[in-house]
C-alpha cells in the first residue's frame, strides 16, 4: 500500500469540515449504496458490524424526526438532503456465526449485557466514523450531531427496542459558503505518548 495523495488527505481530513449548509442537489440511492459499500470494510471487533443506518430523505421521515431534535439542530436537519440515524443492534451477536465463522464467539455476548452493550456502542460508533470518511471520499459533506432526544428517536423509529440510536449525520453536497475559521486541534505532544 502507498500513502494517499495530499489532495486525498485534504479531502478526507485536513480541509474537510462538518458543514450543515447544503445545495439542493439530492443524494440518490446509488450514492447511499456506494457509501455503505465503503464503510462496511472498516474493522469491528470479531467483524461484528453492529452498526445500523436509517437514511431519512423524505419530508415524512424528517417530520417524524423533528420532535426529537434540539432547537439548534432542527432547521439544518430539516433542510439537509439526507439525515442518517446511526444506531447499534443490541443483538448483533446473533449474526456472529455468519460474519465471524473462524471461531464460535457468540457465547461471549449471549447473556452478557455489559459485554454486549459496550461492544455494540463502541463498534457502531467506529462504523459511524467510517461513514463520515466514506461520505467525504464520495464528495459529500457530513455534519454529525448529538443534539437530539435518543429515547424519543428510538420509540419512533425502533419501537421493538433492538436497535438504539447513537448519533445523527446530515449528508449532502456542500453549498458554496465560507465556513467559520477552523477550531484549534491539539498537537501530538498534548495528547499522545510513545513508549
Amino acid at each position: 500500500m502507498t500513502a494517499l495523495s495530499d489532495q486525498a488527505l485534504d479531502q478526507l481530513f485536513r480541509s474537510a469540515r462538518s458543514l450543515h449548509t447544503f445545495t439542493d442537489r439530492p443524494v440518490d440511492d446509488a450514492t447511499l449504496h456506494a457509501l455503505y459499500d465503503l464503510l462496511k470494510w472498516g474493522p469491528t471487533a470479531f467483524n461484528a458490524q453492529p452498526g445500523r443506518y436509517l437514511f431519512l430523505r423524505s419530508a415524512a421521515a424528517k417530520a417524524r424526526l423533528e420532535p426529537a431534535l434540539s432547537e439548534g439542530n432542527r432547521a439544518k436537519t430539516l433542510k439537509a438532503p439526507v439525515t442518517v440515524i446511526v444506531a447499534q443492534d443490541s443483538e448483533f451477536y446473533r449474526h456472529l456465526p455468519r460474519v465471524f465463522p473462524p471461531a464460535d464467539v457468540q457465547g461471549i455476548f449471549s447473556g452478557n449485557r455489559l459485554a454486549t452493550e459496550s461492544t455494540a456502542f463502541r463498534n457502531a460508533s467506529l462504523q459511524g466514523a467510517y461513514l463520515l470518511i466514506a461520505a467525504r471520499a464520495l464528495g459529500l459533506t457530513a455534519g454529525p450531531m448529538s443534539g437530539f432526544d435518543a429515547a424519543r428517536v428510538d420509540r419512533e423509529f425502533f419501537p421493538d427496542g433492538r436497535y438504539r440510536s447513537n448519533f445523527l449525520i446530515n449528508l449532502g453536497y456542500a453549498a458554496d459558503v465560507t465556513p467559520a475559521p477552523r477550531l484549534p486541534r491539539f498537537e501530538f505532544a498534548d495528547v499522545a505518548t510513545i513508549l
